[in-house]
């Protein structure tokens, strides 16, 4: 009997938020296309220092998932030839909850809701969040497939990474929603696959890599009392 092992493949998925978005005035924006504020230099060097140099470069076709790209490379990170705009990542369409003010809604709608509404309920004139997962699944999985082996940076929005994650917990969209994905943050799933079988892991969820820089937390620590470090 062979003893000869069958051949892992690990595709690492490295998903990265956009940076927040500021002119939103406070209301729901979705699919909108607003820019995003990079103006927080030493967020974007962190990043960059985590993230792989040999990765294929995704983001959706939305301004602010480019302009968080061209931040990372202009904080040291190598630019790829380069980066595949893909509509699949793009954020759930909202319809016409898009403007509508973002703290009155979530007011409005059931007590300790996850999301904007239940993942089956679609937005009027929109999309609900299993339409954003199904599309979010399907071009997974055909990257994997392209690009099978390989580190895979995408560059996205909240609800697709939480859809990734969804897929990564065994297809169960509602895990994914239980986690924060703040802007900026980084995210790794591994798939492993064989002839027989594929398995995700999940190595890190919405790490922010700045918190651990010196820099940044000296200039956002409010002033006060020293307190003296415990060993």
């Amino acid at each position: 009997m062979s003893s000869d092992k069958p051949t892992v493949v690990t595709t690492r998925w490295w998903w990265v938020r956009h940076a927040p978005v500021r002119n939103d005035g406070g209301n729901i924006y979705g699919q909108k296309d607003l820019a995003c504020d990079t103006s927080d230099s030493e967020v974007f060097e962190a990043v960059a220092k985590i993230l792989p140099r040999s990765a294929v470069w995704y983001s959706s076709n939305l301004m602010r998932t480019h302009q968080t790209a061209e931040a990372i490379w202009a904080a040291g990170f190598p630019k790829p030839a380069t980066m595949i705009w893909e509509a699949d990542f793009a954020e759930q369409n909202l319809g016409q909850w898009q403007g509508m003010n973002r703290a009155a809604f979530i007011a409005s709608r059931p007590a300790g809701s996850s999301w904007f509404a239940d993942i089956n309920e679609p937005a009027p004139g929109g999309e609900s969040f299993m339409d954003l997962y199904n599309r979010t699944c399907r071009t997974i999985e055909r990257i994997n497939r392209e690009q099978a082996g390989q580190d895979v940076i995408a560059v996205t929005h909240g609800g697709t990474i939480k859809a990734a994650l969804g897929l990564a917990l065994g297809g169960e969209p509602e895990k994914g929603l239980s986690f924060d994905i703040d802007n900026c943050s980084v995210t790794r799933l591994d798939l492993f696959t064989t002839p027989e079988r594929a398995v995700w892991r999940l190595p890190m969820v919405n790490q922010q890599p700045w918190i651990a820089d010196d820099r940044h937390n000296a200039m956002h620590q409010p002033a006060g009392p020293e307190v003296k470090k415990l060993a």
